[in-house]
C-alpha cells in the first residue's frame, strides 16, 4: 500500500497551516480562526501539491503519468494561490470601501458582510510552503525507504 503518497501531503499541509497559525498567533491575537486561514506564511496548498508531487515522482518516477498529473496539478494549483486569489483579495478590499462609503452616506439600508481581503499568497509564501512540502516528502521517503529493508 501506498500510504505516504496520502499522508505526507497531509502532513505537509498541516505543518504549514501550523506554522501560519503560530506566526499569525505571534502578530495577533490568539485566535484558532487563523489555522484555517487562506492567505499568511506559508502557504499549506502549495506544501501540500509539492509534497504530493515529490512522492510520486520519487515512489514512481520522474516519467510515470502519475508524477506528470501531479506536476500539473501542483503548477495549477500554485498558479491559482498567486494570481487568482490574489485578485478575489483586491476585489474583497475595494469592495469593502465601496460599501463602507455606501453606508456613511446612509445610500445603504441592507447589511452587506465584510469580505476577505487576505485570499492570496505571495511569491516568497509559495516558496516556502513548497520548500516544506518537498523537504517533508524526501525525508520521509527516506524514512520509510529505511524500514522496508528490516521487512
Amino acid at each position: 500500500m501506498n500510504y505516504e503518497v496520502l499522508l505526507l501531503p497531509l502532513f505537509s499541509g498541516f505543518i504549514a497551516q501550523l506554522i501560519k497559525f503560530f506566526l499569525k498567533s505571534n502578530n495577533k491575537q490568539f485566535n484558532l480562526k487563523n489555522i484555517l486561514t487562506y492567505a499568511g506564511m506559508p502557504s499549506g496548498h502549495s506544501a501540500m501539491v509539492t509534497s504530493l508531487a515529490t512522492i510520486i515522482g520519487l515512489k514512481f518516477g520522474l516519467y510515470s503519468p502519475l508524477f506528470a498529473l501531479s506536476f500539473i496539478f501542483a503548477i495549477i494549483v500554485i498558479r491559482d494561490a498567486l494570481g487568482i486569489r490574489q485578485y478575489l483579495g483586491q476585489h474583497g478590499r475595494i469592495l469593502n470601501i465601496l460599501v463602507k462609503d455606501l453606508r456613511d452616506d446612509n445610500v445603504l439600508s441592507e447589511d452587506y458582510p465584510h469580505l476577505i481581503e487576505r485570499i492570496g499568497h505571495t511569491p516568497a509564501q509559495v516558496l516556502v510552503g513548497s520548500i516544506i512540502g518537498f523537504l517533508i516528502s524526501v525525508i520521509g521517503f527516506l524514512i520509510l525507504s529505511k524500514n522496508y529493508l528490516i521487512f
